[in-house]
């Protein structure tokens, strides 16, 4: 009895192991052949895989619709503003400008079996027989052929805007214009175009070679910079690890270990943002876009208020330069000039914004342009244009000098210059060595102004110096006074016209009386020359000309604002706007 039962047990022992083998083998097969993948890939092949089949079929639709629809993705899929596509980092070239290229798909090889996945290989380069990207296995019927080339005709005239659109673009410029508002170096500006890689990054501190010098103790040497993102297409703040921390509208962006210096990250500016350096400086940001126009001369111009030359007293900044070209609505014209405002600088400010605008809506008038190509003579123009803004002027206590220089091209490439003035910021030209003074000054003590005053019948007294408390006879502005003295004009003079052989070596400068109470003429013309010299083969030549005038006019002490304007015509030495 006992042995049967022993036997017994030992079937069951075995029975149980087979069992588990058995269940062991059929999990292995399981796991091996994935059965399963069968029933999933049934309801997902269909989109996300693609089947043999479905790569005979034709990637154009027969349907018209379908065509229009897919031509239609051109403009969903260009981006004008960022002139752009949505996929793409950089600008296509101008042959693909404005197409969108489907992508395509490679032969798939004969061994490939239905239901398996397939991995297709995206082919960006654009076949050059197709139109709208499309790719094609079959060739189209005369039907399909027709109607692609219908709108393959629009494309190409989408292609040519679109082209339009991208110089339009690729042209756009931002100007910066940095104004230090409060602290030591009140009244200091500093402007640069994006465009302009040579002056960038900017940087800001209290020791040289800083783009923006800043005479601050508490301004690190080098403190912060700004650089243009020109794939961002913004101006960004950078903190350089200074010492006193740089803050952009009362927040902080110095790194976040205080004491490191080490760089803090990129902070977007905007216009109308407040930098802070240090607790006392505060600079303005001003930023607008422009639309890069290629001038055929060098400009470079420079201005300092001297703040602290009047024994520790702060001088306001009241100078303002400025210059356009072309004149807005008048290619071929620009106007250069200079404001030196007294009793604050409004009359400056709005002297240098009315005076362009006088000047372009005279010239809008095609028989008066005309008359000035023909005649190469612009004196009605300018005495217009001066008359018109003195009228506009509602300054009853401030008045400025204003001094300007007209400059026009010619059909045959010739360039001309007329300047016309109202006080003593005065215009000099260099043309084939020989000096040009290109305008008059309106000081009470020079000669032709006390002869103008004599001709009122109101002759001034022996040794009289003023007018009523001013050393001008002439300027835009100052109502009150002009009202209480007859004697007073805003007439300007106005200077013969100058042929500009670029060949010559020509050039004119244009400052604010504050350089040439310390500097003559001949010294300037000297100072020119030898730095021209010095910076023969820089395209920036124009601007550094204008700085190092600036720095000779500070070197020797002048105790008044002082503002530079610097136009190299020589044919050598052209380059582009890099200040406004």
């Amino acid at each position: 009895m006992a042995m049967v039962e022993s036997n017994v047990v030992v079937v069951v022992i075995v029975v149980v192991v087979v069992v588990v083998m058995l269940l062991l083998i059929l999990l292995l097969i399981l796991l091996f052949f994935k059965p399963w993948r069968f029933f999933l890939s049934s309801s997902s092949t269909r989109s996300r895989t693609i089947k043999v089949d479905d790569l005979d079929r034709r990637l154009v639709s027969d349907d018209e619709d379908l065509i229009r629809n897919q031509s239609n993705e051109l403009r969903r899929d260009y981006d004008p503003e960022g002139a752009s596509l949505q996929n793409e980092g950089h600008f296509r070239s101008p042959r693909s400008h404005g197409l969108i290229y489907k992508q395509r798909l490679p032969t798939l090889p004969h061994h490939t079996t239905q239901g398996d996945s397939l991995v297709v290989d995206v082919i960006s380069d654009p076949p050059e027989d197709l139109l709208f990207g499309q790719t094609l296995r079959r060739p189209l019927s005369t039907d399909q052929i027709s109607e692609i080339q219908k709108h393959g005709r629009q494309s190409l005239e989408d292609e040519k805007f679109q082209e339009f659109v991208f110089k339009d673009i690729l042209n756009q410029r931002s100007c910066l214009t940095l104004e230090v508002i409060s602290g030591p170096s009140c009244g200091l500006r500093c402007s640069v175009q994006s465009t302009n890689t040579s002056r960038l990054p900017l940087t800001l501190g209290r020791v040289s070679p800083s783009d923006l010098l800043l005479k601050d103790s508490e301004v690190s040497g080098k403190h912060a910079m700004i650089n243009w993102n020109s794939n961002k297409m913004k101006w960004e703040l950078i903190d350089m690890g200074s010492l006193n921390g740089t803050l952009l509208n009362s927040q902080s962006i110095n790194h976040p270990d205080s004491g490191s210096r080490h760089w803090g990250d990129p902070i977007e500016l905007a216009s109308g943002n407040v930098i802070t350096l240090g607790t006392t400086s505060k600079l303005y940001v001003h930023i607008t876009s422009q639309t890069e126009s290629q001038i055929p001369f060098g400009v470079g111009v420079a201005s300092d208020p001297m703040a602290m030359r009047r024994g520790g007293k702060k001088l306001p900044m009241e100078d303002v330069c400025y210059y356009q070209w072309p004149l807005p609505g008048v290619d071929k014209f620009g106007l250069f000039g200079i404001c030196d405002g007294h009793g604050g600088a409004g009359a400056a400010k709005y002297a240098s914004k009315i005076l362009p605008e006088k000047v372009a809506a005279i010239l809008s008038d095609s028989l008066k342009r005309e008359r000035v190509l023909s005649l190469h003579d612009a004196s009605d123009v300018l005495r217009d244009a001066f008359s018109q803004t003195e009228a506009c002027m509602n300054h009853n206590y401030e008045g400025c000098t204003a001094t300007v220089l007209l400059v026009w091209a010619d059909g045959d490439e010739n360039f001309f210059a007329q300047c016309a003035n109202v006080g003593d910021s005065a215009c000099v030209m260099n043309v084939d060595g020989k000096q040009i003074k290109m305008t008059e000054d309106h000081r009470i003590t020079s000669y032709s102004e006390r002869l103008r005053i004599e001709e009122t019948g109101e002759p001034l007294k022996d040794g009289e110096t003023r007018l009523c408390g001013l050393n001008l006879g002439r300027m835009l502005g100052d109502k009150f006074l002009k009202q209480q003295d007859s004697r007073f004009s805003s007439v300007p003079y106005i200077s013969q016209v100058v042929h500009i052989n670029q060949a010559s070596g020509t050039f004119a400068l244009l400052a604010s009386d504050g350089f040439w109470d310390v500097i003559g003429v001949r010294k300037a013309i000297q100072l020119v020359l030898q730095t021209r010299e010095r910076y023969s083969t820089d395209e920036s030549s124009a601007e550094k000309i204008a700085n190092y005038l600036l720095s000779e006019a500070r070197t020797l002490r002048t105790k008044d604002n002082t503002s530079i304007v610097f136009l190299d015509f020589d044919i050598n030495r052209l380059s582009c706007k890099v200040e406004s």
